[in-house]
């Protein structure tokens, strides 16, 4: 099957990109986070990295502008219920770091967020996906790794609830939470947590 394509970006529509190739145009299905890493590459030299989904009906492809965010699309696509569309619309909501955060943390409500994914679906793909976070958590996999070490101590998880009840998610603060000092009290983790993300940190 085709790994990548190096080759012109001629074009970027809706969900798709064009990649020349040989004087061969293939049209890629691809996440936002991808169409806006090669906004700027029009007629420009690119490589994709591409997924090859063959059905009765069709073939498409596949393509993104990393390896991380290819093989975080090929493990969603392995939960039961998740298609490619469903992939690509979290993957065009999230970055593969996020995701891999997201799913460590068993922040199910955040994936809901992506269009077509409903909390059944959400709660498939955290639980059938927490075992394998170094395939897709990338080069911050060390960083995610303290975050979920940190988030069991008893404050930091305390601080986490109680920001959760102010309206942030469990994925969202535990990253910031992570970098303090595990000996701060509850109400310190709060204030500071709340200090950073005050200042969109």
């Amino acid at each position: 099957m085709i790994y990548s394509l190096q080759g012109t970006l001629t074009l970027i529509e809706n969900n798709f990109l064009v990649v020349s190739c040989g004087g061969v145009g293939y049209k890629c299905f691809t996440s936002f986070y991808t169409q806006n890493q090669f906004m700027s590459k029009i007629n420009e030299s690119v490589t994709v990295y591409t997924h090859v989904s063959v059905r009765q009906d069709a073939i498409d492809i596949f393509g993104f502008s990393s390896k991380s965010e290819l093989e975080c699309f090929k493990l969603l696509t392995t939960v039961s219920g998740v298609g490619p569309k469903a992939a690509l619309s979290i993957l065009s909501q999230f970055s593969t770091e996020k995701i891999a955060m997201i799913i460590s943390c068993g922040d199910s409500k955040s994936l809901t967020s992506a269009s077509g994914i409903g909390a059944k679906t959400a709660q498939r793909i955290v639980l059938e996906l927490k075992d394998k976070l170094k395939s897709i958590s990338g080069e911050k996999s060390e960083i995610i790794s303290n975050a979920i070490n940190f988030s069991q101590s008893k404050n930091s998880s305390e601080a986490v609830k109680a920001l959760e009840v102010l309206g942030y998610s469990s994925s969202e603060v535990l990253p910031i939470i992570s970098t303090f000092d595990e000996n701060c009290s509850v109400e310190e983790l709060i204030q500071k947590t709340l200090r950073l993300m005050a200042k969109g940190v």
